[in-house]
């Protein structure tokens, strides 16, 4: 299992919960690997089940493909790559690339959940995005699960932006 965009390991320590037998983790920031590890220590996890690497996530997926690595679930949960609609453009192109090389690095069924928190990103076009990089990646998706942010985060009608946490559980066949 690889976790993309780790931050402090929030998906890690679920999955580490739930009996993983080895995580990955990617992040840029050394300070966010460094918290990682030090919430597994705190929830008392087998630390030598996670490696931790402090890398840029596309250029670490693409390291994984070239050595020709394969998981059986990837969770990508970037940043925000659409701050506004004009961006919608260019942060679109970005996600279905970084989702896209994760679909290479699945074994066939296995399960990829990616994420968007970019509110000018809706889920018909972050679902329209996933299909064009499993288009481009050769592989066919199914949605499995569709997941929204929680009744603590509510949505001004005056402001759809505002429903801007959104994923999608995928099998990638």
């Amino acid at each position: 299992m690889i976790e993309c965009f780790s931050y402090t390991g929030g998906f890690t320590l679920n999955c580490l919960e739930n009996g993983a037998e080895s995580v990955t983790c990617v992040d840029s920031s050394v300070l966010a690997i460094d918290t990682l590890k030090e919430n597994i220590k705190l929830n008392n996890f087998d630390t030598a089940k996670v490696t931790a690497i402090p890398s840029d996530v596309n250029k670490q997926l693409r390291k994984f493909k070239d050595d020709g690595e394969l998981f059986d679930i990837i969770v990508l949960d970037p940043p925000k790559y659409a701050p506004s609609r004009s961006a919608l453009d260019k942060a679109s192109r970005a996600y279905k690339d970084l989702n896209r090389l994760a679909m290479l690095l699945l074994v066939p069924g296995g399960l990829l959940a990616t994420y968007s928190c970019s509110g000018a990103m809706n889920m018909e076009t972050f679902k329209q995005v996933i299909a064009w990089a499993a288009l481009d990646a050769g592989k066919k998706v199914q949605f499995v699960h569709q997941f929204c942010q929680p009744e603590d985060h509510p949505v001004r009608s005056s402001f759809p932006e505002g429903e801007y946490l959104k994923g999608l559980l995928c099998r990638v066949i």
